[in-house]
Protein backbone atom coordinates (compact mmCIF):
# COMPACT_ATOMS: atom_id res chain seq x y z
CA UNK A 1 0.00 0.00 0.00
CA UNK A 2 1.40 3.54 -0.81
CA UNK A 3 1.55 5.66 1.72
CA UNK A 4 2.03 9.56 1.56
CA UNK A 5 4.24 11.91 4.29
CA UNK A 6 3.26 15.19 5.06
CA UNK A 7 4.73 17.85 6.43
CA UNK A 8 3.10 19.95 9.35
CA UNK A 9 3.34 23.24 9.48
CA UNK A 10 2.97 25.18 6.06
CA UNK A 11 1.80 22.11 4.52
CA UNK A 12 -1.19 20.74 6.54
CA UNK A 13 -1.66 23.72 8.58
CA UNK A 14 -0.43 27.33 8.73
CA UNK A 15 1.06 28.28 12.47
CA UNK A 16 3.09 31.61 10.74
CA UNK A 17 2.13 33.71 13.08
CA UNK A 18 1.89 31.80 16.15
CA UNK A 19 5.70 30.67 15.02
CA UNK A 20 6.65 34.23 14.21
CA UNK A 21 5.62 35.53 17.74
CA UNK A 22 7.56 32.95 19.43
CA UNK A 23 10.62 33.07 17.81
CA UNK A 24 10.38 37.25 18.40
CA UNK A 25 10.04 36.48 21.82
CA UNK A 26 13.04 33.87 22.29
CA UNK A 27 15.28 36.80 20.04
CA UNK A 28 14.07 39.57 22.47
CA UNK A 29 15.61 36.98 25.42
CA UNK A 30 18.52 36.22 23.46
CA UNK A 31 18.94 40.34 23.77
CA UNK A 32 20.07 40.93 20.55
CA UNK A 33 19.23 43.18 17.91
CA UNK A 34 15.94 42.21 16.18
CA UNK A 35 16.40 41.33 12.77
CA UNK A 36 14.14 42.46 9.63
CA UNK A 37 10.34 40.83 9.13
CA UNK A 38 12.17 39.01 6.15
CA UNK A 39 15.07 37.51 7.91
CA UNK A 40 12.52 35.98 10.91
CA UNK A 41 9.66 35.04 7.87
CA UNK A 42 13.15 32.56 7.08
CA UNK A 43 12.23 30.34 10.06
CA UNK A 44 8.90 29.28 9.08
CA UNK A 45 9.71 25.97 8.15
CA UNK A 46 12.84 24.66 8.93
CA UNK A 47 14.48 22.99 12.11
CA UNK A 48 14.68 25.87 14.76
CA UNK A 49 18.26 24.91 15.88
CA UNK A 50 19.22 25.24 12.29
CA UNK A 51 17.61 28.60 11.64
CA UNK A 52 19.07 30.10 14.73
CA UNK A 53 22.61 28.91 13.58
CA UNK A 54 21.67 29.82 10.56
CA UNK A 55 19.60 33.12 10.40
CA UNK A 56 21.08 34.72 14.08
CA UNK A 57 24.68 33.63 13.58
CA UNK A 58 24.30 31.52 17.01
CA UNK A 59 26.35 29.06 18.39
CA UNK A 60 24.92 25.58 19.08
CA UNK A 61 24.63 26.65 22.58
CA UNK A 62 22.86 29.68 21.78
CA UNK A 63 20.39 27.92 19.46
CA UNK A 64 19.36 25.75 22.29
CA UNK A 65 18.78 28.49 24.81
CA UNK A 66 16.61 30.27 21.89
CA UNK A 67 14.67 27.67 21.45
CA UNK A 68 13.64 27.24 25.18
CA UNK A 69 12.93 30.47 25.11
CA UNK A 70 10.81 29.42 22.01
CA UNK A 71 8.71 26.39 23.30
CA UNK A 72 8.44 28.60 26.43
CA UNK A 73 5.51 30.73 24.62
CA UNK A 74 4.62 28.70 21.36
CA UNK A 75 4.11 25.03 23.95
CA UNK A 76 2.01 26.79 26.08
CA UNK A 77 -0.24 29.56 23.81
CA UNK A 78 1.11 30.20 20.61
CA UNK A 79 0.72 27.11 18.87
CA UNK A 80 -3.03 27.66 19.35
CA UNK A 81 -2.59 30.62 16.62
CA UNK A 82 -2.99 28.45 13.76
CA UNK A 83 -5.36 27.15 11.16
CA UNK A 84 -5.92 24.43 8.32
CA UNK A 85 -5.24 25.25 4.99
CA UNK A 86 -8.35 25.22 2.64
CA UNK A 87 -9.31 22.07 1.08
CA UNK A 88 -6.48 19.82 3.81
CA UNK A 89 -9.98 18.06 5.32
CA UNK A 90 -10.98 17.20 1.66
CA UNK A 91 -7.42 15.76 0.26
CA UNK A 92 -7.07 13.91 3.33
CA UNK A 93 -10.80 12.48 2.93
CA UNK A 94 -10.06 11.88 -0.64
CA UNK A 95 -6.69 9.78 -0.07
CA UNK A 96 -8.24 7.83 2.93
CA UNK A 97 -11.05 7.04 0.85
CA UNK A 98 -8.81 5.47 -2.10
CA UNK A 99 -6.14 3.46 0.54
CA UNK A 100 -4.00 5.98 1.09
CA UNK A 101 -1.48 4.86 4.38
CA UNK A 102 -1.20 8.50 5.36
CA UNK A 103 1.89 10.03 7.95
CA UNK A 104 3.13 13.14 9.47
CA UNK A 105 6.78 13.80 10.13
CA UNK A 106 7.59 16.89 11.19
CA UNK A 107 10.30 19.27 13.12
CA UNK A 108 8.05 20.39 15.38
CA UNK A 109 8.22 18.54 18.69
CA UNK A 110 5.91 15.15 19.23
CA UNK A 111 3.92 16.39 22.14
CA UNK A 112 2.90 19.77 20.21
CA UNK A 113 2.49 18.61 16.82
CA UNK A 114 0.17 15.70 18.49
CA UNK A 115 -1.43 18.47 20.01
CA UNK A 116 -1.81 20.67 16.93
CA UNK A 117 -3.16 17.65 14.98
CA UNK A 118 -5.73 16.54 17.72
CA UNK A 119 -6.96 20.05 17.99
CA UNK A 120 -7.47 20.21 14.63
CA UNK A 121 -9.59 16.74 14.75
CA UNK A 122 -7.24 15.49 12.09
CA UNK A 123 -5.58 12.37 14.31
CA UNK A 124 -8.10 10.27 12.47
CA UNK A 125 -6.68 10.25 9.33
CA UNK A 126 -2.95 9.71 10.07
CA UNK A 127 -1.63 6.25 10.53
CA UNK A 128 2.04 7.39 12.35
CA UNK A 129 2.94 11.09 13.89
CA UNK A 130 6.86 11.57 14.03
CA UNK A 131 8.51 13.87 15.82
CA UNK A 132 11.55 14.30 17.71
CA UNK A 133 11.43 14.28 22.00
CA UNK A 134 11.09 17.90 23.88
CA UNK A 135 14.48 17.55 24.74
CA UNK A 136 15.80 16.71 21.46
CA UNK A 137 17.43 19.96 19.20
CA UNK A 138 15.94 18.54 15.18
CA UNK A 139 17.90 19.02 12.78
CA UNK A 140 16.70 16.46 9.60
CA UNK A 141 13.86 14.62 8.50
CA UNK A 142 15.88 11.30 7.17
CA UNK A 143 15.83 9.00 10.38
CA UNK A 144 12.19 10.35 10.98
CA UNK A 145 10.95 9.03 7.63
CA UNK A 146 12.36 5.77 8.49
CA UNK A 147 11.21 5.52 12.07
CA UNK A 148 7.63 6.67 10.13
CA UNK A 149 8.01 4.15 7.32
CA UNK A 150 9.74 1.65 8.33
CA UNK A 151 11.70 1.40 5.18
CA UNK A 152 9.16 1.54 3.10
CA UNK A 153 10.23 3.31 0.07
CA UNK A 154 6.70 3.16 -1.84
CA UNK A 155 6.28 6.70 -0.38
CA UNK A 156 6.54 10.18 -1.41
CA UNK A 157 6.92 13.01 0.63
CA UNK A 158 4.58 16.55 0.60
CA UNK A 159 6.25 19.80 2.16
CA UNK A 160 7.01 23.46 1.69
CA UNK A 161 10.68 23.71 2.84
CA UNK A 162 14.26 22.57 1.77
CA UNK A 163 13.71 20.31 4.66
CA UNK A 164 11.59 18.45 3.27
CA UNK A 165 13.51 18.21 -0.07
CA UNK A 166 16.87 17.03 1.48
CA UNK A 167 14.77 14.78 3.73
CA UNK A 168 13.16 12.83 1.52
CA UNK A 169 16.18 12.87 -1.31
CA UNK A 170 18.17 11.44 1.38
CA UNK A 171 15.74 8.48 2.51
CA UNK A 172 15.37 8.15 -1.23
CA UNK A 173 11.56 9.18 -2.17
CA UNK A 174 9.90 11.36 -4.29
CA UNK A 175 9.20 14.85 -3.19
CA UNK A 176 6.19 17.26 -3.83
CA UNK A 177 7.37 20.56 -2.98
CA UNK A 178 4.20 23.09 -2.27
CA UNK A 179 3.76 26.68 -3.23
CA UNK A 180 0.77 27.39 -1.03
CA UNK A 181 2.71 26.74 2.24
CA UNK A 182 6.00 28.49 3.14
CA UNK A 183 7.71 27.23 0.52
CA UNK A 184 9.53 30.08 -2.77
CA UNK A 185 9.86 29.34 -6.15
CA UNK A 186 13.57 30.59 -5.51
CA UNK A 187 14.16 27.50 -3.15
CA UNK A 188 12.46 25.25 -5.44
CA UNK A 189 14.52 26.50 -8.33
CA UNK A 190 17.92 26.13 -5.75
CA UNK A 191 16.96 22.45 -4.75
CA UNK A 192 14.79 21.01 -7.44
CA UNK A 193 12.11 18.93 -6.58
CA UNK A 194 10.36 15.99 -8.45
CA UNK A 195 6.88 17.75 -8.56
CA UNK A 196 5.74 21.23 -7.55
CA UNK A 197 2.22 22.48 -7.06
CA UNK A 198 0.65 25.46 -6.35
CA UNK A 199 -2.03 25.13 -4.29
CA UNK A 200 -3.78 22.29 -2.71
CA UNK A 201 -6.06 21.04 -5.66
CA UNK A 202 -2.84 20.75 -7.63
CA UNK A 203 -1.99 17.30 -5.08
CA UNK A 204 -4.67 15.60 -6.85
CA UNK A 205 -3.18 14.75 -9.61
CA UNK A 206 0.12 14.27 -8.82
CA UNK A 207 -0.72 11.88 -5.96
CA UNK A 208 -2.56 10.57 -8.18
CA UNK A 209 -5.90 10.65 -5.68
CA UNK A 210 -9.08 11.14 -7.42
CA UNK A 211 -10.95 13.84 -5.65
CA UNK A 212 -13.80 12.14 -3.86
CA UNK A 213 -17.50 13.42 -4.39
CA UNK A 214 -19.89 13.54 -1.40
CA UNK A 215 -22.89 15.62 0.02
CA UNK A 216 -21.96 18.65 1.98
CA UNK A 217 -23.32 19.05 5.71
CA UNK A 218 -26.15 21.58 6.44
CA UNK A 219 -26.35 23.57 9.53
CA UNK A 220 -29.28 25.79 10.93
CA UNK A 221 -29.03 28.56 14.03
CA UNK A 222 -32.71 28.86 15.54
CA UNK A 223 -33.80 30.23 18.84
CA UNK A 224 -35.87 33.55 19.65
CA UNK A 225 -35.19 37.07 18.41
CA UNK A 226 -32.38 38.09 20.63
CA UNK A 227 -30.92 34.73 21.62
CA UNK A 228 -27.86 35.43 19.34
CA UNK A 229 -28.34 33.31 16.68
CA UNK A 230 -26.33 35.77 13.83
CA UNK A 231 -23.63 36.29 16.39
CA UNK A 232 -23.34 32.40 17.22
CA UNK A 233 -23.49 31.60 13.06
CA UNK A 234 -20.37 33.76 12.48
CA UNK A 235 -18.20 32.78 16.04
CA UNK A 236 -18.99 28.78 14.51
CA UNK A 237 -18.26 30.08 10.50
CA UNK A 238 -14.90 31.43 12.30
CA UNK A 239 -13.91 28.01 14.30
CA UNK A 240 -14.64 25.94 11.48
CA UNK A 241 -12.77 27.79 8.56
CA UNK A 242 -10.37 27.61 11.24
CA UNK A 243 -10.44 23.68 11.50
CA UNK A 244 -10.34 23.60 7.77
CA UNK A 245 -14.31 23.20 6.76
CA UNK A 246 -15.59 24.71 3.38
CA UNK A 247 -18.07 27.13 4.60
CA UNK A 248 -21.03 28.71 3.15
CA UNK A 249 -22.88 31.19 6.07
CA UNK A 250 -25.91 32.56 4.72
CA UNK A 251 -29.81 33.55 6.61
CA UNK A 252 -33.35 33.48 6.52
CA UNK A 253 -35.46 35.68 5.19
CA UNK A 254 -32.81 36.48 2.98
CA UNK A 255 -29.60 34.77 1.28
CA UNK A 256 -30.35 35.42 -2.43
CA UNK A 257 -31.39 38.87 -4.07
CA UNK A 258 -34.82 38.02 -4.40
CA UNK A 259 -34.95 36.43 -0.84
CA UNK A 260 -33.76 39.42 0.58
CA UNK A 261 -36.42 42.30 -1.06
CA UNK A 262 -39.24 39.55 0.55
CA UNK A 263 -36.88 40.00 3.69
CA UNK A 264 -37.63 43.52 3.40
CA UNK A 265 -41.28 42.93 3.23
CA UNK A 266 -41.95 40.78 6.06
CA UNK A 267 -39.90 42.90 8.98
CA UNK A 268 -40.74 46.31 7.44
CA UNK A 269 -42.73 48.11 10.24
CA UNK A 270 -45.25 49.95 7.95
CA UNK A 271 -46.50 46.52 6.78
CA UNK A 272 -48.51 45.94 9.78
CA UNK A 273 -51.71 45.41 7.79
CA UNK A 274 -50.17 42.03 6.56
CA UNK A 275 -51.92 38.97 7.60
CA UNK A 276 -50.53 35.85 9.43
CA UNK A 277 -51.38 33.45 6.36
CA UNK A 278 -49.50 36.21 3.67
CA UNK A 279 -46.38 36.66 6.36
CA UNK A 280 -46.39 32.47 6.49
CA UNK A 281 -46.53 32.44 2.65
CA UNK A 282 -44.01 35.12 2.10
CA UNK A 283 -41.38 33.29 4.34
CA UNK A 284 -42.28 30.11 2.43
CA UNK A 285 -41.72 32.16 -0.77
CA UNK A 286 -38.69 33.24 0.18
CA UNK A 287 -37.09 29.74 1.58
CA UNK A 288 -38.11 28.26 -1.71
CA UNK A 289 -35.79 30.72 -3.62
CA UNK A 290 -33.18 29.84 -0.90
CA UNK A 291 -33.06 26.96 -1.14
CA UNK A 292 -32.73 26.26 -5.25
CA UNK A 293 -30.88 29.06 -5.32
CA UNK A 294 -27.99 28.56 -2.43
CA UNK A 295 -28.40 25.97 -0.25
CA UNK A 296 -29.04 22.74 -2.51
CA UNK A 297 -26.15 23.93 -4.64
CA UNK A 298 -23.83 24.28 -1.99
CA UNK A 299 -24.54 21.12 -0.60
CA UNK A 300 -24.38 19.39 -3.92
CA UNK A 301 -20.75 20.82 -3.65
CA UNK A 302 -20.02 19.13 -0.58
CA UNK A 303 -19.74 22.48 1.46
CA UNK A 304 -21.22 23.29 5.12
CA UNK A 305 -23.94 25.80 4.74
CA UNK A 306 -24.57 27.32 7.91
CA UNK A 307 -27.94 29.16 8.12
CA UNK A 308 -29.23 32.19 10.29
CA UNK A 309 -32.61 30.40 10.86
CA UNK A 310 -34.48 27.92 8.56
CA UNK A 311 -38.27 26.47 8.72
CA UNK A 312 -38.15 25.15 12.19
CA UNK A 313 -38.71 28.66 12.56
CA UNK A 314 -42.07 29.29 10.23
CA UNK A 315 -43.15 26.51 12.24
CA UNK A 316 -42.68 27.96 15.54
CA UNK A 317 -43.32 31.51 14.60
CA UNK A 318 -46.13 31.89 12.14
CA UNK A 319 -46.96 27.65 13.41
CA UNK A 320 -47.28 28.67 17.14
CA UNK A 321 -46.78 32.21 17.39
CA UNK A 322 -49.95 33.25 15.14
CA UNK A 323 -51.90 30.27 16.01
CA UNK A 324 -51.68 29.03 12.41
CA UNK A 325 -50.70 25.53 13.50
CA UNK A 326 -47.69 24.22 13.09
CA UNK A 327 -48.48 21.03 11.27
CA UNK A 328 -50.48 23.80 8.95
CA UNK A 329 -47.54 25.54 8.55
CA UNK A 330 -44.84 22.34 8.07
CA UNK A 331 -46.92 21.23 5.22
CA UNK A 332 -47.08 24.81 3.47
CA UNK A 333 -43.18 24.92 3.90
CA UNK A 334 -42.77 21.30 2.22
CA UNK A 335 -42.25 21.99 -1.40
CA UNK A 336 -40.35 25.64 -0.38
CA UNK A 337 -37.80 22.98 1.68
CA UNK A 338 -37.80 20.18 -0.85
CA UNK A 339 -36.37 17.19 1.44
CA UNK A 340 -33.18 20.22 2.09
CA UNK A 341 -33.75 19.88 6.02
CA UNK A 342 -30.73 20.61 7.74
CA UNK A 343 -28.82 17.48 9.28
CA UNK A 344 -28.06 19.32 12.69
CA UNK A 345 -30.12 22.14 14.38
CA UNK A 346 -28.69 24.45 17.10
CA UNK A 347 -30.93 25.76 19.29
CA UNK A 348 -29.90 28.65 21.58
CA UNK A 349 -32.09 28.22 24.43
CA UNK A 350 -32.77 31.63 26.21
CA UNK A 351 -35.89 32.79 27.95
CA UNK A 352 -37.45 34.72 25.33
CA UNK A 353 -37.96 37.96 28.10
CA UNK A 354 -34.42 37.93 28.26
CA UNK A 355 -33.91 37.56 24.51
CA UNK A 356 -36.11 40.25 23.54
CA UNK A 357 -35.00 42.37 25.92
CA UNK A 358 -31.37 42.32 24.64
CA UNK A 359 -32.86 42.92 20.96
CA UNK A 360 -34.36 45.97 22.09
CA UNK A 361 -31.50 47.40 23.76
CA UNK A 362 -28.80 46.37 20.84
CA UNK A 363 -31.44 47.84 17.85
CA UNK A 364 -34.86 49.02 16.67
CA UNK A 365 -37.31 46.51 16.57
CA UNK A 366 -38.84 45.21 13.26
CA UNK A 367 -42.22 44.12 11.99
CA UNK A 368 -41.98 40.98 13.90
CA UNK A 369 -40.20 41.61 16.81
CA UNK A 370 -43.20 43.96 17.66
CA UNK A 371 -45.20 41.11 18.45
CA UNK A 372 -46.20 40.79 21.84
CA UNK A 373 -44.53 39.03 24.66
CA UNK A 374 -47.24 35.62 24.31
CA UNK A 375 -46.55 35.71 20.41
CA UNK A 376 -43.12 35.14 21.73
CA UNK A 377 -43.87 33.04 24.70
CA UNK A 378 -45.80 30.35 22.20
CA UNK A 379 -42.67 30.59 19.83
CA UNK A 380 -40.60 29.74 22.46
CA UNK A 381 -42.89 26.57 23.38
CA UNK A 382 -43.06 25.69 20.01
CA UNK A 383 -39.25 25.65 19.61
CA UNK A 384 -38.70 23.92 23.24
CA UNK A 385 -41.55 20.95 21.29
CA UNK A 386 -39.24 20.74 18.33
CA UNK A 387 -36.51 20.43 20.07
CA UNK A 388 -37.89 17.18 22.32
CA UNK A 389 -39.55 15.61 19.25
CA UNK A 390 -36.12 15.70 17.00
CA UNK A 391 -33.33 14.92 19.22
CA UNK A 392 -31.20 13.26 16.18
CA UNK A 393 -31.12 16.55 15.08
CA UNK A 394 -30.67 19.25 17.67
CA UNK A 395 -28.29 20.84 19.79
CA UNK A 396 -29.92 22.71 22.44
CA UNK A 397 -27.08 24.99 24.15
CA UNK A 398 -27.77 27.00 26.91
CA UNK A 399 -27.71 30.66 25.57
CA UNK A 400 -27.86 32.55 29.65
CA UNK A 401 -23.67 32.49 29.58
CA UNK A 402 -21.17 35.17 27.70
CA UNK A 403 -21.00 34.83 23.70
CA UNK A 404 -18.05 32.62 23.77
CA UNK A 405 -18.74 30.34 25.99
CA UNK A 406 -21.87 29.55 23.94
CA UNK A 407 -19.72 29.63 21.05
CA UNK A 408 -17.51 27.03 22.42
CA UNK A 409 -20.24 24.83 23.63
CA UNK A 410 -21.59 25.08 20.34
CA UNK A 411 -18.55 24.05 18.28
CA UNK A 412 -17.39 21.13 21.35
CA UNK A 413 -21.47 19.54 19.92
CA UNK A 414 -20.93 20.54 16.07
CA UNK A 415 -17.39 19.45 15.64
CA UNK A 416 -17.97 15.68 17.09
CA UNK A 417 -20.62 15.55 14.44
CA UNK A 418 -18.73 16.83 11.52
CA UNK A 419 -15.88 14.55 12.56
CA UNK A 420 -18.35 11.46 13.01
CA UNK A 421 -19.75 12.14 9.01
CA UNK A 422 -15.88 12.28 8.22
CA UNK A 423 -14.88 9.03 9.39
CA UNK A 424 -17.80 7.48 7.86
CA UNK A 425 -16.41 9.08 4.20
CA UNK A 426 -13.13 8.20 4.63
CA UNK A 427 -14.52 4.10 4.45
Amino acid sequence: MKAIVFDLDGTLTDSASGIIRAVRYAIEKMQVEMPSDELISKFLGPPLAHSFREYMGFSHEEAVKATEYYREVYNTEYWKDNKVYPGIRQLLISLKKNGYRLYVVTGKPMAIANKVIKHFKLDHFFDRIIGPDENQYYDGKCASLNAALDGNKKAIMVGDRASDILGAREYGIPVVYTLYGYGSIEEYNKLGADYIVNNVEGLYDVLNCPKAKYKGYFISIEGNDGSGKSTQRDLLREKLVNFGFDVYATREPGGTPLSEKIRGLLLDRENNSMTSLTEAYLFASARAQHVEEVIMPAIKRGELVLSDRFVDSSVAYQGAGHELGMELVAKLNAPAVNGAMPDTTVYLDLPFENAMRRRQENSKADRIELYDYSFHERAQNAFHKLVKDNPERFISVDATSDAETISENIFASVIERLIDKEKVLCG
